[in-house]
């Protein structure tokens, strides 16, 4: 992965880069395209060498949530992520924040996102989604004061509701895709 030259990198990308960083030690900034869920956001990666091993942190643009778009509004994601991922039930990874309006994250073969492509061909699609649908419920139950209101939330919904949203954002984005493409 070739070195991103100095004026490709925003200055608050590296700063957020720096910070996550041992000052003492020499690392590169590249620029990187990886999964789906953020095409087009920029993001770079510092590699650098910390005691005889290699370590990665990557820096993506803070987007704001998609739930902004429902009502036509325009914000910024930093407000709400790094309180969400520091309140969710599990052990949150440290070395995930937020920082001068990027998500800074640490990179290693055990953190990376699951690329369905790579799946074996005989799989349960329904035990992966049921695993990534506890994973979204364990962020945003996170909150014992909301945790209530979401589930007495869930409940009052039809059956059918989540279906339904899906195929409208679905056609919401190919309509997007289209007019973009």
């Amino acid at each position: 992965m070739p070195a991103a030259q100095a004026d490709e990198i925003p200055e608050d990308a590296r700063e957020a880069l720096k910070n996550e960083l041992l000052s003492k030690i020499e690392y590169k900034i590249s620029r990187r395209q990886a999964g789906l869920g953020s095409l087009g956001q920029p993001r770079f990666i510092a590699l650098g060498e910390y005691v005889g091993g290699y370590i990665a942190r990557e820096a993506k643009e803070a987007v704001p949530s998609a739930c902004v778009w429902k009502d036509g509004e325009v914000g910024r994601g930093e407000r709400y992520y790094e309180r969400l991922i520091s309140s969710a039930l599990r052990s949150h990874d440290p070395y995930q924040k937020v920082e001068r309006g990027w998500v800074v994250r640490r990179l290693s073969p055990d953190s990376n996102p699951i690329e369905i492509d790579n799946l074996p061909k005989t799989r349960d699609e329904y035990q992966l989604l049921h695993a990534m649908g506890q994973e979204i419920a364990n962020v945003h139950l996170g909150s014992a004061r909301r945790t209530k209101s979401v589930l007495k939330d869930l409940r009052a919904r039809n059956k059918t509701w989540l279906r339904k949203f899906g195929k409208k954002m679905a056609k919401a984005m190919e309509k997007e895709w289209k007019a973009y493409a």
